[in-house]
């Protein structure tokens, strides 16, 4: 498996595919051994596509110590060195969305263009739903609240409505967890991911990015609302709105997403 070192840790990442480059960064807890992935989309039938695992999650080194979002950003830069990428068409998913508008704001000649799905600002804009806030919760509370408010849908009522149906979703909630919460610092390594993501803040910043930009966002994401997603995409000049069927995971809800997806990149990668 490819790694590369960075200054303190050790970077696993997988490249897949041929033609235009992409950098794909997932969101919290992304495991690049979870299925399926970015490499099983129709992203991976048209690009060159480069994904890692990100500081704390996955194969990647989850050192002690607080982890910082422009720390996240130099990372994402590392693994570009290391395959030769000087720059690339990026998509940001989430916590990969934070990450990818510190890279765009830091170093803008890496970033051909940009794709920011349900993802915020922070700041005056709104940020995310403070899942740091949940940590006190028993699993299985955390479990239920999660549910309700990746997709708003399946709130508390609608929970209590459809015990059965509940009970199955969080039981493939579970399975699909990614491996690496269970291996030594697993634990360790997402509570440091998920604490950089809560002093999120590019807000005030944004308008200085001049990257041909699309914002998308899940109709009934209860955890990068539609509100802030709509105040994401004003921050960024001439940047594109899409809205899909789905909460925080619309991206496996809505067959068009990656679709409309597609059909961006290749657009600006033969601008």
């Amino acid at each position: 498996m490819p790694y590369t070192r960075t200054s303190d840790i050790n970077i696993h990442y997988q490249r897949k595919g041929t033609g235009c480059p992409v950098l794909f960064i997932g969101g919290v807890g992304g495991d690049l051994r979870s299925k399926p992935n970015v490499f099983d989309t129709c992203l991976a039938d048209s690009f060159d596509i480069l994904a890692f695992d990100q500081r704390g999650t996955g194969l990647t080194d989850k050192p002690d110590g607080t982890y910082t979002m422009a720390q996240y950003a130099r990372d994402t830069e590392a693994v570009m060195d290391a395959v030769n990428w000087h720059s690339a068409h990026v998509v940001g998913v989430s916590f990969g969305g934070m990450v990818v508008q510190e890279l765009a704001l830091r170093s803008p000649q890496r970033v051909r263009s940009l794709v920011l799905c349900c993802t915020t600002a922070g700041g005056a804009g709104g940020s995310s739903y403070p899942i740091h806030e949940l940590s006190g919760l028993s699993p299985a509370e955390r479990s239920r609240k999660m549910l309700a408010i990746g997709d708003n849908r399946y709130n508390e009522a609608w929970q209590a409505e459809h015990p059965e149906e509940t009970e199955r979703m969080l039981q493939e909630a579970a399975a699909g967890a990614s491996p690496f919460l269970k291996e030594p610092g697993g634990i360790a390594g997402i509570t440091r991911q998920i604490e950089a993501r809560s002093h999120h803040d590019t807000y005030e910043r944004l308008p200085s990015i001049r990257i041909p930009t699309l914002v998308c966002g899940g109709k009934y994401d209860g955890q990068a609302s539609p509100e802030a997603v709509r105040n994401l995409h004003g921050r960024i000049p001439a940047a594109e709105l899409r809205f899909f069927e789905g909460g925080h995971r619309f991206l496996s809800q809505d067959p068009e997403a990656y679709k409309v997806i597609a059909g961006f990149l290749q657009r600006h990668c033969s601008a």
